[in-house]
């Protein structure tokens, strides 16, 4: 076994981890998981874990449904909202098909190869997103909780607690944030990563969208990333700084 395997067994040993959440992303743009105990982890860094991939939407046929999903060192971390007595980790996850060889609906594949194009160009690829999205009152109507505006402070943005949450949970992930604000529709807000390599921030903006959605939830809310989900407002987007 390699040492970035060692370290995560050891990392997850000492963060009292009793299960990892294996993560993936399917044609979509959904994140997808299923979870292992901690006893199942070295075997799932050596040789992945099978699932089903015919569930999936776009995924694969039936008769070929067996698929592997090999967890990316690099991506290990805890997350900081689940219990810290037996606590929860994630990995983010590589595709592969029965044969182990890659799986080429697996986004992080595509982008993975494209970056390799890159590189042999002598270029290396890196983003920073300005992401935008709404906290509304429930997950059904999109009920507003303000009707502030750009740069607004309270009382006009009063959801400023629990994007302050967003920022502070991101950041305990190891994910940099520059500034955030509240946005200019009523009840949405901007937040924004500190620039990364490409294949990371991909699975940071992966990873934000759940904070933000685990993070509204904790406080009765819901967060929305629809496009536009209010008539007469500013819908929400991503403006991404490439470089």
């Amino acid at each position: 076994m390699d040492k970035d395997k060692e370290y995560i067994l050891k990392l997850a040993s000492e963060s009292r981890v009793k299960f990892i959440r294996l993560w993936f992303t399917d044609i979509l743009g959904f994140l997808k998981s299923f979870a292992i105990t901690i006893d199942e982890l070295e075997d799932a860094l050596i040789e992945g874990v099978r699932f089903d991939g015919s569930t999936l939407q776009g995924f694969i046929r039936r008769d070929e449904s067996e698929m592997i999903a090999l967890p990316d060192t690099s991506t290990f971390q805890v997350l900081p909202w689940r219990p810290k007595e037996d606590s929860v980790a994630r990995m983010f996850c590589d595709i592969y098909k029965n044969d182990m060889t890659p799986y080429d609906g697996d986004s992080r594949y595509v982008l993975k190869k494209m970056l390799r194009r890159a590189s042999d160009e002598g270029y290396s690829f890196y983003t920073g997103p300005e992401i935008e999205f709404f906290f509304f009152k429930n997950s059904g109507a999109p009920e507003i909780l303000d009707r502030g505006g750009y740069y607004d402070l309270t009382p006009l943005d009063v959801a400023t607690d629990y994007r302050r949450q967003t920022v502070l949970t991101l950041e305990k992930m190891g994910i940099g944030v520059i500034s955030s604000h509240h946005e200019g529709a009523y009840s949405q807000h901007e937040i924004d990563l500190r620039h990364e390599d490409a294949l990371t921030m991909a699975d940071n903006i992966m990873t934000f969208r759940l904070i933000a959605k685990e993070i509204g939830q904790s406080n009765g809310i819901y967060a929305s990333f629809m496009p536009k989900p209010l008539a007469g407002q500013n819908g929400s987007g991503m403006h991404v700084h490439q470089s």
